[in-house]
């Protein structure tokens, strides 16, 4: 008998997914019978395999074949390759049999050749030729007796699912009589026998082979039987198939059917609880139906119209609803239909491909027959060609033979000499490089010495040149014979007279002057101490922070925030690094809209801007210490005129105020691009700045203010003390720091740096620096007691900061901590105090008006 189980694809129903079903070949009718279990009456379904063809895709995977009939395709999977090639191996033989007995072929579409990818048609194409003249193309498949075979109804069906997936919906009454008969038949088997394999009461043997062929043909056409000849049919598989009770007498050892039985109860086991399951889907068939029943009552009961039209209306509802499903159903169907299409016409093309691969492949073997042919000729006639070969020939080969033999040897010699010469030259060049490496630092940080040095010198000829008019005639003399010689050596000259690392040009990478110009001859001192601090930091750090700062920033691929990224942004970005990191940070806050810039730039062409005039006027006062906006024919200078324009039509409440050129002109130099600086401008102003801080009150901007205040008051009591000891009003100086962020107050390598903390944090950062700078300067502050001295040095004092590193970790680690939740409760209670102050001036001023109306000229 060809039967056993296998996975079957569902393809309707709630669940989509294999499900296990016992398969039986009908050879009376070359049907393949299929049932949920092998202890099941009534199939399922049947499979006409006389008209079918048969499909094995390996992309589909391994075990996975198909049946496909006129009407229908079924997948089905087996539990192995072998199983799969037995069951495909024996269905084309009974399929040939059958057709040969009935006298009549198989379907053209059926040819016995399985139908499956290129690269797998030599292994899985066979015919059954050996059936006629006994000649094997492709060797018959080991039967898998654990899985096909009546063997295999004994053991447990293999559960690719769970139970309630296994159960076939669309045959409930099949399955409602097959439990019925499993329980009930498994009932009286234990009460008469005890056995559940004794079918022995159930034997009914017809009388002749008609009567049986009889009982076989009795199968209705929709797969279900008669009650006497189910019995029949059951009765003669289980004892023909099963291990039943004369079986069990055949073997003797009882662990054996102990071991059997409790096969049977695992089966038993879960037979129950798939029905159980049954039961329940069965049950909520039934409520739906009561459902409906209820609902048809209420309609002949409703008395009236009103009522049975509100129910008509529910039913037209569910009508439509129905039909919306149809019609996404037919149009998925559509969908389905058309891809099919396309996949058809590229198996075709494929199919085409393959042929022509196959013909290139004959007209390659005919080449390599040729050229085989022909060596093989001139390797038979191997003596012709040696008798053209004189004796002096070869006499004359093998000295030549013995001379590159020689001149080998001495390649490989030689070659040996030159290895080790290069070894040695090797190692002495690393060792002098890292000889060259030792010196460097060991100079360059005997330079930064000398510069510490030198910049200690020119302080103390500063505080002499301060104290001139104190001195005696002979020392002021002498003081300034020596600041003369001082600001007679230049740096640049001397760093070409004298080997230098690290030269102080006059411009960094963005344009700004390193060394400050100051026009009063007193300052000249000053600006040569600067110089010298800026060498000196640049040595001590090139090698001890720059370099290691450089090589976590190229170690980061895709930038995403957090924590290790807030750290280094603080610690300032590489100049390689900066442009590609400040576009990041306005893009995740300020999305860029496309066109939206040259749509402003147009308008702006059409129509002037009533701030335009103020823009033309602030141009030239832009960066004056940066050599790209120094000259009046530079080219960023209309680029920086665009992107104000731009942002004046952009944002009308604010139009256009002073300080926003500077802003723009940052971004602009490490941007380069003008949409870019455009962004970034209104990143800062409308994200980054709180509202109405370019507003024509600045109201925003005097509350930071007070609010600085009070945080001076409580990091920094002792100066805070000092300057209403003296009635210093800080914002005078403080003002511009955050209306422009330190632009033109702090010199450009700590001022891109607090840019960088400023794009990624906020405007806490500006406070934080604000703090800082005053930290800094607090003891040379605290000397001073004069007011106008106190705003003199207040004026420049920022650009005499050099260490940005200090200054960086007062600004982060020393004024710790420094909440936002802070900042935005002092700014909220500071705007309330100031509108009502501005409030009461308004109420003053227009009692003032109208007093001086009723009083007359």
């Amino acid at each position: 008998k060809l039967c056993g189980y296998l996975n079957k694809l569902g393809i309707k129903g709630p669940i989509k997914t294999w499900k296990s079903r016992w398969f039986f070949y009908d050879e009376n009718k070359c049907r393949l019978l299929y049932y949920r279990t092998a202890q099941d009456v009534n199939p399922l379904g049947s499979i006409d395999l006389s008209s079918a063809s048969f499909d094995c895709k390996m992309e589909n995977g391994e075990g996975i074949f198909e049946i496909r009939t006129p009407s229908r395709a079924f997948t089905l999977k087996a539990i192995s390759k072998q199983a799969m090639m037995y069951w495909l191996q024996q269905l084309q033989m009974r399929r040939w049999e059958f057709c040969n007995t009935q006298s009549r072929f198989p379907d053209p579409r059926s040819n016995g050749i399985l139908s499956c990818s290129f690269a797998f048609v030599s292994y899985f194409v066979f015919t059954f030729v050996d059936v006629v003249d006994n000649e094997d193309f492709l060797p018959l498949v080991k039967t898998p007796t654990e899985a096909v075979g009546l063997k295999a109804a004994s053991l447990p069906a293999p559960q690719t699912s769970t139970a309630l997936q296994n159960i076939s919906l669309k045959h409930p009454w099949t399955e409602i009589q097959n439990t019925v008969y499993n329980i009930c038949g498994s009932k009286q088997l234990w009460g008469n026998s005890g056995n559940v394999f004794s079918f022995d009461e159930f034997q009914e043997h017809p009388e002749n082979v008609d009567e049986e062929q009889e009982a076989e043909e009795g199968t209705l056409e929709d797969g279900r039987m008669g009650p006497r000849l189910n019995w029949i049919r059951k009765a003669r598989w289980m004892n023909s198939g099963f291990p039943g009770s004369e079986e069990l007498s055949r073997e003797k050892n009882s662990v054996d059917k102990v071991s059997v039985l409790q096969q049977q109860i695992l089966t038993l086991t879960e037979e129950v609880k798939s029905q159980k399951e049954l039961v329940k889907l069965l049950h909520k068939a039934l409520e739906a139906a009561q459902q409906e029943k209820r609902v048809s009552s209420m309609y002949l009961t409703a008395a009236e119209d009103k009522d049975r039209l509100e129910l008509v209306r529910h039913k037209v509802r569910q009508i439509a609803d129905l039909t919306s499903r149809l019609e996404a159903l037919e149009q998925e169907k559509k969908e389905l239909e058309q891809i099919l299409t396309l996949r058809d016409s590229h198996i075709q093309e494929l199919q085409e491909h393959v042929q022509l691969l196959m013909e290139k492949n004959h007209a390659k073997q005919e080449v390599i027959m040729t050229l085989t042919e022909q060596m093989a000729q001139e390797v038979s006639d191997p003596l012709q060609e040696a008798n053209n070969i004189t004796v002096q020939t070869l006499y004359k080969q093998q000295e030549e033979i013995e001379h590159l033999k020689d001149d080998i040897d001495a390649y490989k010699t030689q070659n040996q000499f030159l290895n080790s010469e290069i070894h040695q030259v090797t190692r002495l060049w690393t060792h002098v490089a890292e000889n060259e490496k030792a010196l460097l630092m060991k100079c360059a940080c005997l330079q930064a010495r000398n510069c510490q040095m030198e910049s200690k010198y020119l302080t103390v000829l500063r505080k002499l040149q301060e104290a001139v008019p104190d001195l005696p005639n002979s020392h002021a003399e002498l003081v300034k014979n020596l600041i003369q010689e001082a600001l007679q050596w230049d740096v640049k000259e001397e760093a070409e007279g004298s080997f230098n690392l690290n030269p102080v040009s006059e411009y960094d990478e963005y344009g700004f002057m390193t060394v400050p110009d100051y026009e009063i001859e007193d300052w000249k001192l000053l600006a040569k101490i600067q110089a010298l601090e800026i060498k000196s930091n640049k040595l001590r750090s090139q090698e001890i922070v720059e370099k290691p700062l450089r090589d976590r920033w190229n170690s980061i691929g895709e930038l995403n925030p957090s924590a290790e990224l807030k750290s280094l942004i603080r610690s300032g970005i590489p100049v390689e690094h900066r442009q590609r990191v400040w576009r990041w940070m306005v893009s995740q806050h300020c999305s860029p809209v496309p066109g939206h810039y040259q749509r402003l730039l147009e308008q702006s062409r059409s129509t002037e801007h009533p701030a335009c005039r103020q823009i033309e006027l602030d141009l030239p006062r832009t960066l004056t210490n940066n050599k790209h906006f120094s000259s009046p024919t530079s080219q960023v200078i209309p680029k920086l005129r665009r992107v104000l324009l731009a942002f004046s039509w952009h944002n009308p409440a604010i139009g256009y105020c002073q300080g926003l050129n500077r802003l723009a002109a940052v971004a602009l130099l490490v941007l380069e691009d003008e949409e870019s600086a455009f962004w970034c401008l209104v990143y800062i102003v409308e994200n980054l700045m709180p509202a109405d801080y370019y507003s024509d009150t600045l109201i925003t901007s005097q509350v930071d203010q007070r609010v600085f205040k009070d945080f001076l008051s409580e990091k920094l009591p002792r100066l805070m003390a000092h300057f209403e000891q003296y009635r210093i009003d800080v914002s005078l100086i403080t003002f511009n720091w955050f209306l422009v962020a330190f632009v033109d107050s702090l010199v450009s390598d700590i001022l891109l740096r607090v840019w960088d903390a400023f794009l990624y944090e906020g405007t806490k950062v500006i406070f934080r620096y604000a703090l800082a700078i005053f930290k800094y300067n607090e003891e040379e502050i605290l000397r001073i007691h004069d007011s106008v001295e106190i705003y003199q040095y207040l004026r420049f004092f920022t650009r005499m900061i050099m260490d940005g590193r200090k200054l960086m970790n007062i600004a982060f680690n020393d004024l710790n901590p420094f909440p936002m939740k802070l900042l935005r409760n002092r700014r909220s209670t500071h705007r309330e105090e100031l509108e009502a102050e501005l409030c009461e001036l308004e109420q003053i001023k227009a009692a003032y008006v109208k007093e001086r109306a009723e009083q007359g000229p």
